[in-house]
């Protein structure tokens, strides 16, 4: 709910400022009385007018500065559980037009739900707090202050019971029905995505008449329904709602048999009652079911990731993965390979030993740092370590995810892939062709078809290399069967001038040191990979949320809605801002 209301103010103070200036005027055509007696009382006048001003302009001032928003997007997903709960993945973008923004309220369906996490687009968890009060139910989350002309993104997961009630309309069908949380303001985009239950396909789900779903897919696994809706107006509602088999859940509400419980000794008051109900629910128009047309969504990519994030996404192997992070600290110069087998062992170079992450020349990520951690005194590396630094590396991918679609993501980064090897392969020189391999090295990695794209990228062309090239001197001097360069590792600059590569040879001996590399990364790859493996997930015991990874929707704010039947009308809390 917006907060202007906060800052309005009595005009009782504009009309002390009029009074004041008519006591001038009067005093002005009182041609009476002393003209010393006139001044004072002139003077008087003056100061109560310049307080009566000063009274008007506070408030004036005051209101200028009050908060004035609006909504860039409402997204929520909804996942519909066995138990007859809905997780629900909030996703809020709020822009502030004027004053200062500090949190923001998402209305909830009823008093049975429990808040899970909320984070903003960086993956900083954000503090939370329940904020109902008389049957209007509200999760607060607060952001950091966003002032006028900024806006802010942010995830909040939810869990809500008795949402799953009998769709009295269709027996032996169950339904759930909810309206999105609206605002005071400008809504610039709402979605709404239903994850059906495990089992339920296209032809078991029906919507109401006038409400059919705009898409639907298997992305997410189980059957998916989605809606979208452009430039809402402040308050403006929309009411959703979906109905399937009830074999499909564990347990759903039940309307009270009201004739069986009282008797047939109340059969008149019955009747009375019935017909009473009859007037309301017509008054709520209600809709059959109807059953809409199969089709595809697009939604948002989550930009901004690393090549070696980007690995995680497009599922590569663990140890390829590990080999990525290991070129990728190859390229900033911070580690060397002395030997490959029967495992890889590494010397981390002196200036990354204590303080890697305090490095301003060529700065680690978080997964680089971790990756040093797990190189023992010996060079090899700590594979327990190693397998938590992927396993945190998944994590955080996962988070980043958080309200994004991760098929259109997939599918971003692949092009993004195919993107630098045309740019490679159309370079106009050798050098060039060469400069933009070393410069995109680690997005290349990711193509599993990288030796035959380098071929053709080099088909007829040498590879010219530089000194500084740690990554490719690594693969040089371990398996080349004659190497005739030796770079110094301590001090590059007097490496002299590496010899040109021919483009057949360059490209196998890059296909060679990846692959090695990676066989060789750990001396047990089948037990690093189960080491990687999370653990299975305890017996649910509470009510939290279970559903934290992003698929496709863009997940949306919104409070559902649950009634007696999911053909009746509902009410739901509205949000708001402060």
């Amino acid at each position: 709910m917006s907060k202007l209301w906060r800052f309005n103010r009595p005009s009782t103070h504009k009309d002390q400022g009029r009074s004041a200036l008519r006591n001038v005027q009067i005093l002005r055509k009182d041609g009476g009385g002393r003209r010393g007696a006139e001044m004072v009382t002139t003077k008087k006048s003056l100061l109560l007018l310049s307080l009566s001003l000063i009274v008007v302009l506070g408030p004036i001032n005051a209101e200028a500065q009050s908060l004035i928003y609006h909504v860039n997007h409402e997204w929520v997903k909804i996942w519909i559980n066995q138990d007859g709960t809905i997780d629900v993945l909030y996703d809020i973008e709020v822009a502030c037009d004027q004053g200062t923004l500090h949190w923001f309220e998402i209305g909830q369906p009823n008093d049975d739900f429990i808040i899970g996490d909320a984070f903003d687009e960086s993956g900083t968890r954000l503090p939370t707090s329940d904020e109902s009060s008389r049957g209007d139910y509200r999760v607060r989350v607060d952001v950091e202050d966003i002032d006028a002309g900024e806006s802010t993104r942010f995830t909040l997961t939810t869990n809500v019971g008795r949402m799953v009630w009998e769709d009295v309309e269709n027996p032996g069908n169950v339904g759930m029905k909810f309206t999105p949380s609206w605002f005071s303001v400008n809504v610039g985009n709402l979605r709404v995505r239903i994850v059906m239950p495990e089992g339920v396909t296209e032809v078991d789900v029906k919507t109401l008449t006038g409400v059919e779903w705009d898409n639907a897919d298997y992305v997410d696994g189980p059957f998916a329904v989605y809606w979208e809706r452009e430039d809402l107006s402040p308050n403006v509602k929309f009411t959703f709602g979906v109905s399937f088999p009830e074999q499909y859940v564990e347990h759903y509400e039940v309307q009270p048999d009201f004739i069986g419980k009282y008797g047939l000794w109340i059969g008149v008051f019955i009747v009375l009652v019935l017909i009473l109900v009859g007037v309301v629910l017509a008054s709520f128009q209600k809709k059959p079911y109807l059953k809409p047309v199969m089709s595809m969504e697009a939604l948002g990519v989550r930009r901004g990731l690393t090549a070696v994030e980007a690995a995680c996404l497009l599922d590569l192997k663990p140890e390829m993965i590990v080999t990525t992070i290991l070129y990728s600290l190859l390229k900033k110069r911070a580690v060397w390979v002395t030997a490959t087998e029967p495992s890889v062992r590494l010397r981390v170079i002196e200036k990354f030993k204590e303080t890697p992450q305090s490095s301003t020349v060529n700065p680690l990520r978080y997964y680089e740092i971790d990756f040093l951690k797990a190189v023992k005194k010996d060079g090899t590396l700590d594979e327990q370590l190693l397998a938590e630094t992927i396993s945190f590396l998944d994590r955080s991918v996962e988070e980043k995810l958080h309200g994004y679609c991760r098929k259109d993501t997939v599918d971003y980064y692949s092009r993004v892939v195919e993107k630098v090897w045309t740019e490679v392969a159309q370079a106009e020189t050798s050098k060039l062709s060469s400069e933009l391999f070393d410069e995109h090295l680690l997005w290349l990695l990711l193509d599993p078809n990288r030796q035959k794209k380098t071929e053709k990228a080099f088909s007829n062309r040498v590879f010219e290399p530089s000194s500084l090239w740690f990554w490719y001197w690594f693969g040089y001097r371990h398996y080349h069967p004659r190497p005739e360069f030796e770079p110094n590792v301590d001090t590059p600059a007097k490496s002299g001038q590496p010899p040109k590569i021919p483009g057949a040879e360059f490209a196998n001996n890059i296909a060679t040191a990846v692959e090695k590399t990676s066989n060789n990364i750990v001396n047990n790859l089948e037990k690093f990979a189960n080491a990687i493996l999370p653990a299975s997930p305890p017996p649910k015991t509470s009510r939290q949320p279970t559903h934290h990874r992003s698929n496709c929707v863009c997940a949306c704010a919104a409070c559902a809605c649950a009634c007696a039947c999911v053909s009746c009308a509902c009410a739901c809390a509205g949000g708001g801002a402060g």
